[in-house]
């Protein structure tokens, strides 16, 4: 089953479980407003990384960035939120309702404290604040508005949008840099296993303003590569390191009991597994922890590394990062055992949000049966037996997909996503060979 036309499974989990499943995805990316747009380039190998065109970035070591354009916030967003909130905001905002019309949820129509928001952000606010403290500087205290006092904020998007659609239930951020994303959803699914009917869960990110690059470029992983195909190449000879970007993704989590209550339109998969571990210090003997995250999660799962169908990789595009997590993947799978890749080459690194896009991914590969490439692949690193998907999108039934994440400091992250459940004929109809059936 291939194709934008194809359809998740209809939702009819069994009775009483307390599986979370994504009901909906909402997406901002470099190389795509909405989660069509951008599965439908990302498949095409359409990408999102630019020179900044926003100031004059002349004096910088480089000036390439995931960027997103032709986003007008005034276009979604009411105009009252606009002077309150950061680009970022602004984004995450959007994406939540798009998740929450993928759904087919009226927040209006769902108690207030069943519902929950968890987002990762480790940037906050950054234009925002760029602002406001320039005025500061140049115009004095009077000046600055007093929504600075917020909207700096990594809590903000969290806040912002469980303001918006009223949800009252325990609320949360997470801060892990990159592996946060996962962090998210697995709270997301943590929150759910208490109590509540969803949560709204995964990250977004934007901090590419003067203040927040040079931010970025002050942490020495950035490429400089003048060359937007040649600048992210993780587990490629040629990796210097990555390109930032700003974006990320919003998916509605919640029981699958619910979901099959309320008739939600589609159930993308299960959040099957997940587990988070730290790195040992620095100069210790002991290995780095992300192959202890990702046993971890099969073993959460249920499944063993047989099992999983892809592997969508941190990729940090450093040569030592990306040899650890090519030896951590074949360690579990053997060498070459799993179909390996990182669309992220095609959005920059987006932090906070990138791992939320990846898990989107990874549901939109189970539907049309598809791995998306790692772009821009020309020369593998020989000693990484990894089987990485380069070039064109790979067809391939994916009933369990592994996503993985690491976050600068030692975080490590993994996430296991599994195919929905199949419908009866009597609740989806006739069905359709090779969809929604279990091995």
């Amino acid at each position: 089953m291939t194709g934008a036309a194809a359809t998740a499974s209809a939702v009819t989990p069994a009775a009483g479980t307390t599986a979370a499943v994504i009901t909906g995805i909402g997406v901002a990316a470099p190389n795509g407003l909405g989660t069509e747009a951008w599965w439908a380039a990302t498949l095409r190998g359409e990408s999102g990384i630019r020179p900044i065109a926003d100031y004059d970035a002349s004096a910088y070591p480089t000036r390439l960035v995931g960027r997103i354009s032709g986003f007008d916030a005034g276009e979604h967003l009411p105009s009252r939120l606009l002077p309150q909130t950061d680009r970022v905001t602004r984004l995450a905002l959007a994406a939540a309702d798009w998740a929450l019309a993928d759904a087919g949820v009226t927040p209006a129509e769902l108690p207030e404290y069943d519902m929950s928001v968890a987002t990762s952000n480790s940037t906050g606010g950054f234009e925002f604040t760029h602002r406001e403290i320039r005025k500061l500087w140049t115009q004095g205290p009077q000046q600055v508005s007093v929504y600075e006092s917020f909207a700096w904020f990594y809590a903000v998007n969290t806040g912002q949008i469980s303001i918006r659609h009223g949800m009252r239930g325990p609320s949360s951020v997470l801060v892990a840099e990159q592996a946060g994303g996962l962090d998210a959803i697995g709270h997301a699914r943590r929150t759910l296993r208490a109590s509540g009917a969803l949560v709204v869960a995964g990250g977004v990110e934007s901090s590419l303003d003067p203040w927040g690059f040079v931010s970025h470029l002050s942490g020495g992983r950035i490429s400089q590569s003048a060359d937007p195909s040649a600048a992210y190449l993780p587990f490629d000879v040629r990796a210097t390191g990555h390109v930032p970007g700003e974006g990320g993704a919003i998916l509605v989590v919640e029981p699958a009991a619910g979901a099959a209550r309320r008739a939600a339109p589609r159930v993308y998969g299960s959040v099957a597994g997940y587990a988070a571990t730290f790195d040992p210090r620095p100069g210790s003997p002991r290995p780095p922890g992300l192959e202890r995250a990702v046993r971890a999660a099969l073993a959460d799962a249920g499944v063993s590394p047989a099992d999983v169908d892809v592997v969508f990789a941190d990729a940090a595009a450093i040569p030592a990062l990306d040899a650890a997590e090519a030896a951590a993947i074949e360690a579990v799978f053997g060498p070459y055992g799993v179909p390996v890749t990182a669309p992220k080459t095609l959005t920059g690194r987006l932090f906070g949000g990138g791992p939320p896009l990846d898990v989107a991914a990874a549901l939109l590969a189970v539907r049309d049966s598809v791995l998306p490439p790692t772009a821009n692949i020309e020369r593998p690193v020989p000693g990484h037996r990894i089987d990485l998907v380069r070039g064109e999108p790979r067809p391939a039934r994916v009933r369990t997909a592994l996503v993985l994440a690491r976050g600068h400091g030692g975080f490590n992250s993994a996430l296991v996503i599994t195919a929905p459940e199949a419908a009866p004929p009597s609740a989806a109809g006739p069905s359709r060979e090779g969809e929604g059936q279990r091995p």
